[in-house]
């Protein structure tokens, strides 16, 4: 993920967990949770929704699954990847603590329970079967030691910002990992397991730093797959492990996982349809939905989205550090033609708010949407003292970034750049390849940053990521006072009552700030070939029929 992820991996979603025909296998259950959680509301290890019924080929096939994507992987250590691609390989060989459900509750995965003894101490119980793929188990020291590098080490990734109060990690027995907090937050241990891949202390810890650390041959994890072979700009092939406890049997039923690089979702298309390649990665563009719905040969999949598409404002740039500026740019969109045009309807409004609405429990109803009202918009500048000149152009000229690869984004910026021109001001579009796009957006070289945010699960963790000083995904640069009151604050209390009213105040400052325009939230689809079930459905692009426990459970038809 980027220096400022998520990836968090943003959290909690509106549709149960979907899975294809040909159900697929449920995970092992694990003891119940006897866990006091911070919130009140502990998890119970096993409390996913269970896959369905075990997959129609016993003991894993002698096949393999080609997946398409659209860029190269940038780093193979996951404490520092920044994009899909290096999210979904190296998911597929380092495990998660926890995972997530489509309603953005965390469910068991490498850890069995997980909560707090005290509000300064958390725990993970994890299990006993996990072994890294040179035969050496996976211990509790593992995780300690993984915690304790990304703290010290401080990677460019989405661990790393989950950490603010962290201190220290402990194993305490081989399967239960204690940690020390500076103060009470009641976010951070459920935050932790679900965005932090855990990597094996036997060999991270001969490379030195953690943050340094290619980790770019010689692979050891401890997930379904392990990577043997890379041809850049072609393909990544990935062989399966002997022993997967996540998935029924123990063995992952594909024998080997093949990523092939296109160069955009079109031809990704192209290849599916052709048969090179089983499965397109990122979602389909809505403009394709309904003809790949139709095709012989190819199923789609409706994947719950967690995530955003926005547009942040750099406030270092002088104009952009006034409000009136802001606000007359939120005012030349004009939202419903993105979402019924470019989307299709496939998207809804968030009521320009950071907190998704299938969050109910934190969402605040009230916010309204920006207006579309590029009149209102030149009212504004001309309020604020800028004149326009005989052509009706304001001395206000912008460049907005935007990944190449994300076919939606590459629409909708057009209407964007109409929409400014119409209240005179002048958007230059900067279309670039996606780890380009990623570098800039990391360096905020950038006046107006539009993208896609996966997965926002935690709205107290993923606006402290987003809007706090420092924050690992602070695109805008905002550093309000009272703003970095409520979130701290809402991070700290163990009340759920006074967090969402903390949250929701927090979202309204946003809102009326325009410290970040929220454009719309989507639900995804993703297609592959008929001749392929038993993908379990996770949300967001990111997991999708990605997740590391549905290709495992992959079988084809035959």
């Amino acid at each position: 993920m980027r220096r400022r992820t998520v990836i968090p991996l943003i959290g909690s979603a509106l549709i149960a967990v979907l899975t294809l025909a040909g159900c697929a296998p449920s995970k092992p259950a694990a003891a119940a949770d006897s866990s006091t959680a911070a919130q009140g509301s502990g998890p119970t290890a096993g409390s996913g929704p269970a896959a369905g019924s075990s997959s129609p080929v016993a003991g894993g096939s002698a096949d393999t699954l080609t997946i398409a994507t659209t860029s190269d992987v940038v780093n193979y250590n996951p404490l520092v990847g920044n994009s899909r691609t290096d999210y979904w390989i190296t998911n597929l060989m380092y495990p998660h603590l926890l995972s997530i459900d489509a309603a953005g509750n965390k469910e068991p995965s490498l850890a069995t329970k997980w909560g707090y003894t005290d509000p300064k101490t958390g725990f993970y119980d994890i299990r006993s079967d996990f072994t890294w793929s040179d035969g050496t188990p996976l211990t509790a020291d593992d995780v300690a030691y993984t915690l304790n590098a990304v703290k010290k080490d401080k990677p460019a990734g989405t661990l790393y910002g989950q950490l603010t109060n962290f201190v220290k990690a402990t194993a305490v027995s081989p399967t239960r990992v204690e940690v020390a907090l500076s103060e009470p937050d009641s976010t951070v241990i459920a935050e932790i397991g679900f965005w932090g891949n855990i990597v094996p202390e036997h060999i991270f810890s001969k490379a030195g730093s953690v943050a340094t650390f290619a980790n770019d041959k010689d692979w050891v994890g401890a997930g379904p797959y392990t990577l043997t072979s890379v041809a850049k700009g072609q393909s990544y092939t990935m062989k399966r492990v002997d022993s997967y406890p996540l998935v029924d049997g123990g063995t992952p039923r594909p024998a080997a996982i093949v990523y092939r690089v296109y160069p955009d979702v079109n031809t990704e298309i192209l290849a599916l349809r052709n048969g090179d390649v089983d499965m397109i990665a990122n979602a389909l563009p809505p403009t394709q939905v309904k003809t790949l719905q139709g095709t012989e040969g190819i199923k789609v999949e409706e994947v719950p989205g967690l995530g955003y598409a926005h547009m942040t404002y750099n406030m270092k740039q002088k104009d952009l550090a006034k409000l009136p500026v802001r606000q007359a740019l939120a005012a030349t969109v004009d939202y419903d033609a993105i979402r019924n045009v470019v989307l299709q309807g496939q998207a809804v409004s968030t009521g320009s708010s950071p907190i998704m609405p299938v969050l109910k429990d934190w969402y605040d109803p009230s916010l309204k949407e920006y207006a579309y009202d590029p009149d209102q918009a030149r009212k504004l500048l001309t309020d604020a003292g800028y004149t326009s000149d005989s052509n009706g152009q304001f001395p206000l000229k912008f460049r907005l970034i935007y990944s190449l690869q994300d076919a939606v984004t590459s629409q909708w910026v057009n209407l964007v750049k109409d929409g400014a021109a119409k209240a005179g001001i002048t958007i230059d579009l900067q279309g670039l390849e996606r780890n380009t796009y990623l570098a800039k957006t990391n360096e905020g070289d950038f006046d107006i940053y539009a993208g896609n945010f996966a997965i926002m699960d935690d709205p107290a963790t993923n606006m402290a990521l987003t809007y706090l000083p420092g924050g690992a995904i602070n695109y805008s640069y905002v550093d309000d006072p009272k703003l970095n009151e409520l979130i701290s604050k809402s991070r700290t209390t163990t009340d759920r009552a006074e967090q969402k009213t903390l949250l929701r105040q927090a979202a309204k400052l946003v809102h009326d700030n325009v410290y970040d325009n929220i454009m719309y939230t989507q639900n995804l689809y993703v297609a592959f070939s008929d001749k392929w079930s038993g993908f379990i459905v996770k949300p967001s692009e990111l997991l999708s029929i990605v997740d590391p426990v549905s290709l495992a459970a992959a079988t084809t038809t035959g």
